[in-house]
């Protein structure tokens, strides 16, 4: 089976699992990502279980019935396959198959059994599978998820379990990001969205996830951390990753929304990421970020990506932040609570502040912000800006095409940071890039080429002076500028000369003159006209 036939199975067993959930009364129900995503999940971590067992087993591998064959196995020679398994695949007991839910689908209190096995599972991995919270507190692989149904919960569970057991992950392990790229954007389109929530509940595009991370990362490096302090789903982490390469770097997260959290656990593990999870958090990165290192001091990375929340309500903890252990980290200060909608409170400025903070000694980091931000002419976003030339720390700005973002009119660029360094600075313009889609009746979204990706990346890599798209300064070049991070600012006035003869330089002049006196006799006549009627009106 190809790779594009496997996919369309794997989104027809996701519409599928949608079916039965909304047979159910689950449709469209704010529980109904929970379900899909962790039966989807539960299927996958079934199949790679299977898949690497009869890597270390030949006779599983050749056996007729491969589940047959490992139940036969002693308790001892069970336990030994298990050692063997390398930390990414959950270890599962027999009884925990999707082939021994199948068998057993049609003894009484099905569902029991059904969250039973999720359940044990769970425990079972919980050291490394699950995300933690601010508190400390485990947030494991699944929990009891019939509950989410009112009648028939066994009849619900059946139906999942039949959708699950003619389907196999088993030939696909092999592919790589793209493909799971995919697949995860097709689980999740339905359920990552901004519901109301805080934080990274907002789903970045892939064009500026893959200009993000390939103008960030240049050439080999290993053994690196990696850190997003708003990660949503994680679609800029995982970018970032399979840019560097898997294996060569840790990921660190924190998000406040547990459903974004659970999300990007998911992410993690179809990347082969499994190592990261513990490393995810649930919790207010801006009130009490989690990642610290054994003074207590606020973790440093070597790569952050970002794209914070740009506006949002913080006033119920906003003094809470103006102390004295803040001043650093907030450098440039923190937004007042405004009279009124409170709701627009640029918490985007804080994310900014804290990135900066967080970044190591040769640390580079890549965040979405309003393109307001790269010219404004006072407050924080002024300071923030100042500081950046001051300790020479830019590698430039991507000014995105509007509507990037289906779900936000707001123009964004994308801001690098590079702490090494220390030369110019390159400003892209890519506004005028991309082509316009409707997205739905009220929002349209502009989508770009991948010839227009590379572009952007080559021009940025490469620091390119290209007429009307790019430019190339110095730091003071900036300061002469107020700081401003506009490319269009620093574009070149280009006056076209055309040489003419005298001749027709006086037939122009004249043809102008005669323009001029025919648009001078049309306002006379206006006037009179507009005089007349007011008067007629006035006798009226």
């Amino acid at each position: 089976m190809s790779t594009q036939e496997f996919e369309k199975k794997t989104k027809e067993l996701i519409d599928s699992l949608k079916s039965v959930c909304a047979n159910h009364g689950l449709g469209n129900d704010g529980n109904e990502f929970k379900i899909i995503t962790q039966v989807f999940l539960y299927k996958f971590i079934n199949d790679k279980f299977v898949h690497e067992i009869k890597k270390l087993d030949k006779d599983i591998a050749k056996a007729k019935n491969w589940e047959e064959a490992l139940k036969a196995k002693s308790e001892e020679d069970y336990e030994f396959l298990m050692v063997q398994l390398d930390e990414s695949t959950a270890r599962i007991s027999p009884d925990h198959f999707i082939s021994s839910l199948f068998d057993r689908q049609n003894e009484p209190d099905f569902a029991k059994i059904f969250d039973d096995t999720l359940l044990d599972i769970a425990k079972e991995n919980s050291d490394l599978f699950s995300v933690v919270t601010n508190s400390g507190e485990k947030v494991v692989l699944f929990e009891n998820i019939s509950k989410y149904v009112v009648d028939d919960r066994d009849e619900f569970c059946r139906a999942i379990v039949n959708k699950l057991v003619g389907f196999s992950f088993e030939h696909i392990f092999h592919e790589k990001f793209d493909f799971y790229a995919t697949i995860f954007e097709y689980l999740i389109k339905d359920y990552n969205t901004n519901s109301g929530g805080k934080y990274a509940e907002y789903f970045t595009p892939h064009a500026v996830a893959k200009i993000m991370a390939r103008c960030l990362v240049h050439g080999e490096v290993s053994n690196v951390k990696c850190y997003d302090p708003s990660a949503g789903s994680g679609t800029l982490l995982m970018n970032l990753a399979h840019q560097i390469g898997e294996d060569r770097c840790t990921i660190y997260s924190q998000d406040i929304s547990q459903k974004s959290s659970n999300l990007l656990r998911l992410n993690l593990i179809l990347n082969d990421l499994v190592h990261s999870i513990p490393n995810i958090v649930q919790g207010n990165t801006i009130l009490r970020p989690y990642h610290k290192d054994k003074n207590e001091q606020l973790q440093q990375f070597d790569f952050i990506v970002s794209n914070p929340p740009f506006k949002l309500d913080f006033s119920d903890y906003r003094d809470q932040l103006d102390v004295d252990a803040n001043n650093e980290r907030f450098f440039a200060g923190i937004p007042n609570v405004p009279s009124k909608k409170k709701e627009s409170m640029a918490i985007y400025l804080l994310f900014l502040q804290h990135i900066m903070y967080s970044l190591s000694e040769k640390g580079k980091a890549a965040i979405v912000v309003p393109t307001g931000f790269i010219t404004a002419q006072s407050g924080v976003e002024k300071k923030i800006r100042e500081r950046l030339v001051k300790e020479r720390m830019l590698a430039g700005v991507v000014s995105m095409p509007s509507n990037i973002f289906a779900s936000t009119g707001t123009n964004v660029s994308i801001l690098f940071i590079d702490k090494e360094n220390k030369e110019d600075v390159v400003l892209v313009d890519a506004s005028g890039l991309g082509t316009k889609v409707k997205v739905d009746d009220k929002n349209q979204r502009t989508l770009l080429s991948e010839e227009e990706e590379d572009r952007i990346i080559n021009t940025f890599n490469k620091k390119e002076v290209v007429d009307d798209f790019s430019v190339v300064v110095s730091y003071e070049d900036i300061e002469a500028k107020n700081h401003s991070l506009s490319a269009g600012q620093y574009f070149e006035v280009k006056i076209e000369y055309v040489d003419i003869t005298e001749e027709d330089f006086i037939n122009r002049l004249n043809g102008h003159k005669s323009k001029l006196n025919s648009l001078f006799k049309d306002s006379a006549r206006l006037e009179v006209e507009i005089e007349n009627e007011l008067n007629r009106l006035i006798l009226k």
